[in-house]
């Protein structure tokens, strides 16, 4: 299989397909910090990261926001004192999508420490 961190999303469609169960347990062990939760009844992909201090915070935040520019896939993000919360969902669809495990990948790379 391969890695997440090495793939490139793909255009996604509204009539695109979500992301099926046996691919979520194929893709899952690569994004295991992740948690899979649903809010409003679309499912979503949602870590918290933390962090010493606000100024820390925001640059993070920054970071993830230059690759989801880059890769035209938007998260959720919630940038606190001592932790950015990261949603990933595809908002075409109501779901998820390969690409949220993607850039969930991706966003963990973003840290050494992630």
């Amino acid at each position: 299989m391969e890695k997440l961190i090495a793939m490139e999303c793909e255009a996604c469609r509204v009539d695109s397909s979500l992301i099926t169960e046996e691919e979520i347990k194929e893709l899952s062990p690569q994004v295991s910090k992740w948690k899979m939760i649903e809010e409003g009844n679309i499912f979503r992909l949602r870590r918290v990261f933390p962090f010493s201090d606000f100024i820390t915070a925001l640059e993070f935040t920054n970071k993830v926001g230059e690759i989801a520019e880059a890769y035209n896939h938007h998260p959720s993000i919630l940038t606190e004192y001592g932790k950015v919360t990261v949603t990933w969902w595809t908002h075409k669809i109501e779901g998820l999508h390969k690409n949220d495990f993607i850039m969930a990948a991706k966003t963990d790379q973003l840290l050494p420490f992630s």
